[in-house]
């Protein structure tokens, strides 16, 4: 028996402090605050990744302002096209390179090792593009609608242009790839896991075509469907120098090789004076071969030859900070 005259009720009372909130795990405003900003691996992947596109929009915006200067038609026009492409490049690597010292993690994760510059990977994209590109014109010869015609450059200036379109579509393929399967990705995927990043990144490089004059929604679902698969190349490869490469030598092919269409855009300087015949669904039209159906066939190929060469994935791809 408790010899004690406090009732049930007044211990329960005389145990509670004075001016104590009912809810006693509730954080103070201030931790609330923070915690929007940060967790457990500092800053959150959305602040982040705000950051690096405001810097890279930015940059873009000046250049864009600067480019109004550069020679609109022409030879110059070219050689302006290149320098163009060089700066909207750097553009987008930079803020990355900034990112990486607020990060503190080397750039090379963002999926452009320094050890892999250049090396196997990347020429093995270069093959790879050529031969998928090749595969589908042929597909396309075979059913009679394109015909490599006649050539529209000689001698030297072969030389010249294979030349000049190899570099200004390297800067293509590392411009695009970078800034839709690079520090976004990874970024991206540590928010909301690999696939959802690549997804949804994969879709608005494919709608980004529709901005192209001659595109076509079948050309953007085809661009769309060939970012999705370079997603894949980089979860098996483990960087992103195989899809620089391919993508690279595709362009190439397209413009220069068998000057045709690329995403709408016809370039000058191109090695044949090639044609098509036929409905747009198979030729593509205005959009090029990625518009034809054959491309979508062509796509799902590589992917499954894709799968079988390289095996196994590379790469951590849902270090999931914040």
């Amino acid at each position: 028996m408790n010899g004690s005259n406090i009732s049930p009720t007044e211990t329960t009372d005389s145990r509670k402090p004075v001016g104590a909130s009912s809810t006693l795990d509730e954080s103070p405003p201030v931790c609330r605050v923070h915690s929007a900003f940060m967790g457990p691996g500092g800053l959150r992947s959305g602040w982040r990744l705000f950051l690096y596109l405001a810097m890279s929009a930015s940059l873009l915006f000046l250049i864009l302002r600067l480019s109004h200067n550069l020679p609109r038609q022409g030879t110059s026009k070219l050689w302006a096209s290149i320098c163009m492409q060089i700066a909207v490049t750097l553009a987008f690597l930079a803020p990355a390179w900034v990112m990486a010292r607020i990060e503190r993690r080397p750039f090379g994760v963002y999926g452009l090792p320094r050890s892999g510059a250049f090396g196997r990977a990347f020429w093995a994209g270069i093959l790879w593009g050529i031969a998928g590109l090749s595969g589908l014109m042929l597909a396309m010869r075979g059913l009679g609608a394109f015909y490599f015609g006649s050539l529209a450059l000689h001698g030297e200036r072969i030389l010249k242009f294979a030349a000049f379109y190899a570099v200004l579509f390297l800067f293509v393929g590392l411009f695009e790839e970078f800034t839709f399967r690079g520090y976004t990705q990874f970024t991206l995927s540590q928010g909301m896991g690999f696939w959802p990043a690549a997804v949804s990144l994969s879709f608005i490089f494919g709608t980004a075509h529709l901005t192209n004059p001659g595109e076509a929604w079948v050309g953007a679902l085809s661009a769309g469907l060939i970012g999705f698969f370079f997603c894949f190349t980089l979860r098996r490869t483990g960087n992103l120098w195989f899809a620089v490469g391919m993508h690279a030598s595709w362009d190439w092919g397209e413009s220069f090789l068998y000057s045709v269409p690329d995403s709408g855009g016809m370039s000058p300087g191109h090695l044949l004076n090639s044609s098509f015949h036929g409905a747009r669904w198979l030729t593509g039209g205005s959009v090029g071969p990625e518009g034809s159906v054959l491309a979508f066939v062509v796509v799902g190929l590589i992917w499954l030859v894709f799968d079988r060469v390289y095996p196994g994935e590379k790469m951590d791809p849902t270090r999931r900070a914040a």
